[in-house]
C-alpha cells in the first residue's frame, strides 16, 4: 500500500480522487493534516511515500519532520512557492522537494501587466470619483495619467513568470531590462531584453516588478536604500513574496513620494490585517489578496501537474520541478 500524507486543506476523498485520475498501482492510504501538531506529524509521516505541502503556508515541514520520513520518495507543494518548507534541511537529508513549476506564471504576467496600467492611468481613483458622483475628466491630469507605451520596465527574476511578462510585453512599445543571478540570453536574443546589475535597473526603470522566490538572498531585497535609488515617478510591482520587500520602508517610500506608486499582491502577513499599508487609501497603491497565480484555469493546471508529478514518484520515473534556491 502506498501511503499519502497530505497538509493542504483538501478532503481525504479529493486527494485520493486526484490520486487515482493519474495513478494506477497499488491502493493508496492517504492522511489529511488539518492542524500543526509536530509530534502528531511526525508519527503521521514515518511510512509516507509522498507528502503533499500546505498550500495555504500554514502548517510548515521541518527538519524534525523530514527526518522521521523513513520512506519518503517526494515532497509535492501543490503551489509556485515552497517557503514553507526547510528546503535546506531536504537537500541535507536527500529528499527531494518539487513544487508546480511556472504552471500559473502565464496568470501572474497577465495579472502584473494589469497591475502596471491601472496604477499608470490612476485606475482605482478614477473609479471612484466616478461612483462619488465626480466627473474629473480635465482634473485627471494634474494626478498624472500615462501611457504603457515608451516606458522602461525593469523586471528581477527572469524564471518563468519573468518569461511569460516579457512575451507579453512584445507590442506595447515597452523597453525590457532585467536582473537574475543568471544571464538569460535566450530571452535577450528572442525579445529583446537587456541585462542589468541589480542597482542600475533600479536606477533605470519606470516600472519595477519582482518576480523572485523567497529565501535569505531575497528576503527584505527592496528596502529603504533600493526605494531610494528608484525614479520619483517610477512604480513597484510585488508579486513574488511579501517579505521580499520591507513594506515599512515601502509605506515610507510612498507617503515620501520617493516613488509613484506600488502594487501588492502579496504581504509578509496574509491577511495583511493591521499593516500600515492600508493606510494608504489616499495614495496610488493598489492591493490584491495574493490572487495573481489563482485564476480558474491556473489552479487546474496546478493540481494536474502536482498530481502527475507525485505519480512519477511512485513509479520511479523522474520528477519534474525540483527546487533549488535562488
Amino acid at each position: 500500500m502506498v501511503k499519502i500524507v497530505s497538509f493542504s486543506p483538501l478532503p481525504e476523498g479529493v486527494v485520493r480522487a486526484l490520486i487515482s485520475s493519474v495513478y494506477d498501482g497499488p491502493e493508496v492510504e492517504v492522511v489529511v493534516i488539518n492542524e500543526y501538531d509536530e509530534d502528531a506529524i511526525v508519527e503521521a509521516v514515518k511510512d509516507a511515500d509522498i507528502v503533499i505541502g500546505d498550500y495555504t503556508f500554514k502548517i510548515p515541514i521541518t527538519e524534525r519532520m523530514m527526518r522521521a520520513m523513513q520512506k519518503i520518495k517526494l515532497i509535492q507543494q501543490p503551489s509556485t512557492g515552497y517557503n514553507n518548507i526547510d528546503v535546506d534541511a531536504a537537500r541535507k537529508l536527500g529528499i527531494t522537494v518539487a513544487n508546480v513549476g511556472g504552471v500559473n506564471a502565464l496568470s501572474v504576467a497577465e495579472h502584473t501587466v494589469m497591475f502596471a496600467l491601472a496604477l499608470l492611468k490612476r485606475l482605482v481613483y478614477a473609479h471612484n470619483s466616478v461612483l462619488s458622483g465626480k466627473w474629473e475628466q480635465d482634473e485627471m491630469a494634474n494626478h498624472g495619467v500615462y501611457e504603457l507605451f515608451g516606458k522602461t520596465w525593469g523586471i528581477i527574476g527572469m524564471g518563468a513568470q519573468g518569461r511569460e511578462l516579457v512575451k507579453r510585453l512584445q507590442g506595447w512599445g515597452v523597453r525590457v531590462i532585467y536582473y537574475d543571478i543568471k544571464r538569460a540570453e535566450d530571452v535577450e536574443k528572442q525579445y529583446g531584453a537587456e541585462y542589468r546589475d541589480f542597482e542600475d535597473l533600479l536606477k533605470e526603470a519606470d516600472i519595477v516588478s519582482l518576480h523572485v522566490p523567497l529565501t535569505e538572498k531575497t528576503k527584505g531585497m527592496i528596502g529603504e536604500n533600493e526605494l531610494k535609488m528608484m525614479k520619483n515617478s517610477a512604480i513597484l510591482i510585488n508579486v513574488s513574496r511579501g517579505e521580499v520587500v520591507d513594506e515599512k520602508a515601502l509605506v515610507k517610500a510612498i507617503r515620501e513620494k520617493w516613488i509613484s506608486g506600488a502594487a501588492l499582491d502579496v504581504f509578509a502577513n496574509e491577511p495583511p490585517g493591521g499593516s500600515e499599508l492600508l493606510e494608504l487609501k489616499d495614495y496610488n497603491v493598489l492591493f490584491t489578496p495574493h490572487i495573481a497565480g489563482a485564476t480558474n484555469e491556473a489552479r487546474l493546471r496546478i493540481i494536474r501537474e502536482a498530481m502527475e508529478n507525485i505519480a512519477r514518484a511512485l513509479r520511479g520515473e523522474e520528477i519534474r520541478h525540483v527546487v533549488s534556491g535562488w
